[in-house]
């Protein structure tokens, strides 16, 4: 099994899922259960992730020592689509120091008294950091727009809550993350596209396996019976935010190892990009390593 081949095979099958606009993007067309064509045994999936997960590791490494970039990730889906499970296995490898990781729940009172944004930028990444977002602002041309009675929570004016709104709100994301971009945060975005079907056995395992009965919640189901909506809601917010510079990935999320390779591919592929490097040890800085040695002894 040549892993290093694997990889580099994983990396080219990116294209297939990377969207960076409008042109033609329809979510339907999108199959989760697909893997590129890609077979591989347990032990190999396993194996190919480590491999990524390591070069994830040492490209953190060189982000963290150079200061100067940080990466974004941001995760949507539907319930049991594998949000937890990719984020856990994935970023498994980095050194905590260099990352930061927040799972966004519904927003409380002091949210609700600022502009929809603002609890997301108080938790962007630094410099030199890795910002992992389970959830992300996204929730609010998502849920929001699936269910009014969230937006009539939000205490905006009524002159401002017009039929354009959710158009409003996606170019107000779109400009912001445009923003992000020019200030050196590599922005990715990621939708774990799992199927109604492979959902409803993910459901029903929760509630057959005692150890699993945590993770259920009724508003599961209740939310599930809005899956058209949910999608309709997807695809637009994909077609409109989708560009080069912050680009979503629609993921296959049916099978947990291929959703989980081809998001370390993505983020490895966009670090590699960067070019990065460890910072140059300037002349003066040389003799000042010198005389520390000469002092040491």
């Amino acid at each position: 099994m040549n892993i290093p081949a694997l990889d580099l095979e994983v990396e080219k099958k990116l294209a297939r899922y990377r969207v960076e606009g409008p042109r033609g993007f329809r979510l339907a067309k999108q199959e989760p259960a697909d893997t590129s064509g890609l077979k591989l045994s347990k032990e190999e999936a396993s194996a190919l992730l480590q491999f990524g997960v390591d070069r994830l590791s040492a490209e953190q490494d060189k982000l963290y020592a150079q200061d100067r970039w940080s990466v974004l990730c941001l995760f949507q889906a539907m319930d049991a689509a594998g949000k937890d499970g990719t984020i856990k296995h994935v970023f498994s490898g980095l050194n905590p120091q260099g990352c930061h990781v927040v799972s966004f729940k519904q927003p409380g009172p002091v949210e609700l008294d600022h502009d929809f944004l603002w609890r997301h930028v108080t938790a962007l990444p630094t410099r030199g950091q890795i910002g992992i977002h389970n959830r992300s602002w996204y929730e609010e041309v998502l849920v929001a727009r699936v269910h009014p009675r969230v937006l009539a929570g939000q205490k905006l004016p009524d002159a401002r809550v017009t039929k354009d709104i959710w158009n409003e709100r996606l170019e107000d994301i779109a400009g912001f993350e445009r923003y992000l971009a020019r200030q050196g945060v590599v922005v990715l975005k990621f939708f774990l596209n799992v199927s109604q079907a492979e959902q409803k056995r993910r459901f029903l395992a929760r509630l057959d396996e005692p150890e699993k009965n945590w993770k259920f919640s009724p508003a599961d189901v209740a939310e599930r019976r809005h899956w058209d909506s949910y999608m309709d809601a997807y695809e637009k917010a994909i077609r409109a935010t989708a560009t080069e510079d912050c680009p979503w990935y629609v993921v296959p999320a049916d099978n947990k190892w291929f959703t989980r390779l081809i998001v370390v591919a993505a983020i490895n592929r966009a670090l590699k990009a960067l070019k990065l490097h460890y910072p140059v040890v300037t002349e003066a800085q040389r003799a000042a390593l010198a005389e520390a040695r000469a002092a040491l002894g």
